[in-house]
């Protein structure tokens, strides 16, 4: 079965950056599994897989806008230190649940922090990179109708 719009597809992957160096892979776990043209992964990345079948191996590139985009500059904001009540210690790298400008919650990373202020940024971790991905096609299938109306693999 070639792969195109509803089906479910099963592919093992390695994710690297620019630099080559390692930053996801499904090796050792079971492969990542989809319904194709519904947005379950990222744009370049399901508009490679199009068109391949069970066995396909292939090393595609996805630059910043195929993938999970460019930084926001707006994403990255100074938030009042007493918005963290209850943290003691607050330092850069650590990650928080934040309420999103539509309400929907959202993850966001400390950047920086003073003696007021704490500059988080929601932007995607791997926003404005390009992502090489090393991808297997392991299987290839119709989804069910369930699986249509809710719009993730069972």
């Amino acid at each position: 079965m070639i792969i195109a719009n509803d089906c479910v597809v099963a592919f093992h992957y390695t994710l690297t950056d620019e630099s080559g160096v390692e930053i996801d892979t499904s090796k050792g776990q079971e492969p990542l599994a989809y319904i194709h043209g519904q947005g379950g992964i990222i744009p370049g990345l399901e508009r490679e897989l199009a068109g391949k079948t069970i066995g396909d191996a292939m090393k595609v590139t996805v630059q910043p806008a195929d993938g999970y985009g460019e930084q926001n500059a707006e994403l990255i904001q100074p938030v009042p230190r007493a918005a963290f009540q209850g943290v003691e210690q607050i330092e850069v790298g650590m990650q928080f649940q934040a309420e999103g400008a539509g309400g929907q919650m959202q993850t966001v990373v400390v950047k920086e922090v003073d003696e007021e202020n704490v500059t988080v940024d929601a932007n995607h971790p791997l926003a404005g990179q390009v992502l090489n991905f090393d991808v297997s096609i392991e299987s290839v299938r119709a989804a069910s109708e369930e699986e249509l109306a809710h719009g993730h693999v069972h």
